[in-house]
């Protein structure tokens, strides 16, 4: 058969764990309880289904890494809506996460972009802001509990956060100008925790006041 490639994963609020096959252009179910799979076909061929992200209501979204759209599954139907960049260099959305408002943040890796998707527009009315650092490939994405989003740099030795009521970048340098960050987390005193990808750290962020540690 096809590789599959499961790229992304995330749970559902039933307990199923979802997938996106990134070769195959499908969103995949694994239900534990049964131990079966299910799959759906992406409209659009060689999407490239990369970031997946369910939302309170059980619908899958995906970014459509390969094909600039992001898509919504409604798994009780099958019907997959998609919801195409307006702006052509953003051509591969990469992470999604949750705003408090039930928005969504995302990355747009090489087309250097931050974008918002609102789930109650029919055409998402996606807002997309350019990354002050050119080329700085914006990657994983984690919000604080004041609502900010932080992401990665992943071609820059910086960390970057978005004001989703703003929609303003503000970008933190590391350091090591060699540093490449790629996944990140927020502790619970809204710090940030991330992986440099490059030199084999974990590193940590003070965003109140620039300190970085390394271990």
């Amino acid at each position: 058969g096809l590789i599959r490639r499961a790229h992304g994963i995330n749970i559902g609020p039933d307990g199923t764990i979802w997938y996106s096959g990134q070769r195959a252009n499908v969103i995949g179910r694994f239900d534990p309880k049964t131990e079966q799979f299910k799959e759906w076909p992406c409209p659009t061929p060689n999407s490239g289904p990369h970031g997946i992200l369910a939302d309170k209501n059980g619908d899958i979204w995906y970014t459509g890494n390969a094909a600039a759209l992001i898509g919504r599954l409604n798994p009780t139907t099958g019907k997959i809506t998609e919801y195409k960049m307006p702006d052509p260099k953003a051509r591969d959305p990469h992470t999604m996460a949750w705003l408090r408002d039930g928005r969504m943040v995302f990355t747009v890796q090489a087309g250097n972009f931050v974008g918002i998707l609102d789930p109650k527009a029919p055409d998402g009315n996606i807002k997309l802001v350019p990354v002050p650092t050119a080329n700085a490939r914006p990657y994983g994405v984690r919000l604080d509990s004041k609502g900010i989003a932080y992401f990665d740099e992943f071609n820059s030795n910086k960390i970057g956060s978005i004001d989703p009521a703003t929609m303003k970048i503000t970008e933190y340098p590391l350091p090591d100008p060699a540093a490449r960050p790629r996944r990140i987390a927020i502790g619970k005193d809204d710090t940030v925790w991330y992986g440099d990808y490059a030199r084999g750290y974990l590193g940590h962020l003070d965003p109140k006041t620039g300190k970085v540690e390394e271990f």
